[in-house]
């Protein structure tokens, strides 16, 4: 009997990613409540967006603009790893960064999810940053994608390559 698999991965969408940080900086652009407090949304590099403002109520409300894009995007909260806004100069800053890949940690929390609550006979072997879940029944691979989809993790995961 055929072997069946998937793959687990935590991948940005970086085009909608893009997006969202484009739709959010016009928003704050336009938004009355942020007019005179020289608020910005940016990118700073690959992987981190830079939010800037005179006070840090301001650094956090733009924040959540770009959290509610995101989720109009489609994309998880859980891919953000936004730190504390520093005051440097006049002006508060917050680098928020991208959480991409599933880190050996989580990998094993994972596959010891799926042998100790999954169904008997699924194998997850970690490759790389990616975890490849196997069996011989698609039912159980169908089980094990709903059971991590119930558990609250800290990083966003996605399902791909299922065969």
């Amino acid at each position: 009997m055929a072997e069946h698999s998937f793959d687990i991965v935590s991948k940005i969408d970086r085009q909608e990613v893009d997006n969202a940080l484009n739709q959010a900086a016009k928003e704050i652009a336009h938004r009355f409540d942020f007019r005179g407090t020289g608020a910005s949304v940016s990118w700073s590099g690959k992987k981190e967006i830079e939010i800037k403002a005179n006070s840090e109520e301001r650094v956090k409300a733009a924040l959540e603009v770009l959290k509610e894009k995101l989720i109009k995007r489609g994309q998880s909260l859980k891919i953000l790893d936004a730190g504390e806004p520093k005051l440097s100069g006049k002006e508060y800053r917050l680098m928020v960064g991208l959480k991409e890949g599933i880190d050996q940690e989580h990998a094993k929390k994972i596959s010891k999810i799926i042998r100790d609550e999954g169904p008997k006979g699924v194998k997850a072997q970690i490759q790389g940053d990616e975890l490849r879940v196997s069996s011989k029944k698609k039912d159980d691979l169908q089980a094990v994608i709903a059971l991590l989809k119930g558990k609250d993790l800290d990083i966003a995961l996605q399902f791909t390559n299922y065969r």
